[in-house]
């Protein structure tokens, strides 16, 4: 069946491997534009990105024929190469084999993308690792519900 109208959010998380410091300010807009064209050429929109040092925040509305995971690959494997043949990273660059991706509700787009935007303030006060727990935590905890 042809789905004619989709309202699929989803904000992922990609993690450096080893959680290296591999994503250096000056080319974090080159990068964060070059995963913008991938979302697009994916027929899906880019809603909010923000390249840490270390990690991705990237909230999109992705296309209905391709899964969260299958967009995720996509995203993954061509912005590797293209860090690497563009020499935008200290070394080799690699994304861990896994991600996150969280379903996100169209009232509270605003929300995420201002989380996302606001990213610099946000890690002076939180680490990675403590929001990557408070996000599992958030998430399993609405499960219970």
């Amino acid at each position: 069946m042809k789905i004619e109208y989709n309202n699929l959010y989803t904000h992922y998380v990609f993690t450096t491997l080893g959680r290296q410091f591999m994503i250096p300010e000056k080319n974090r807009i080159r990068i964060e534009k070059y995963i913008t064209g991938i979302v697009k050429n994916n027929s899906s929109k880019l809603y909010a990105i923000y390249a840490n040092p270390e990690h991705v925040h990237f909230l999109i509305s992705r296309a209905a024929t391709l899964s969260e995971e299958e967009l995720a690959t996509i995203i993954a494997e061509s912005s590797e190469s293209f860090i690497n043949e563009n020499r935008l990273a200290a070394g080799q660059f690699r994304w861990q084999q896994s991600a996150s991706a969280f379903s996100v509700s169209k009232s509270d787009i605003d929300r995420v993308c201002k989380y996302i935007l606001n990213q610099p303030a946000h890690h002076k006060k939180v680490s990675f690792a403590e929001e990557q727990e408070q996000f599992l935590k958030h998430y399993q905890d609405t499960l219970k519900q």
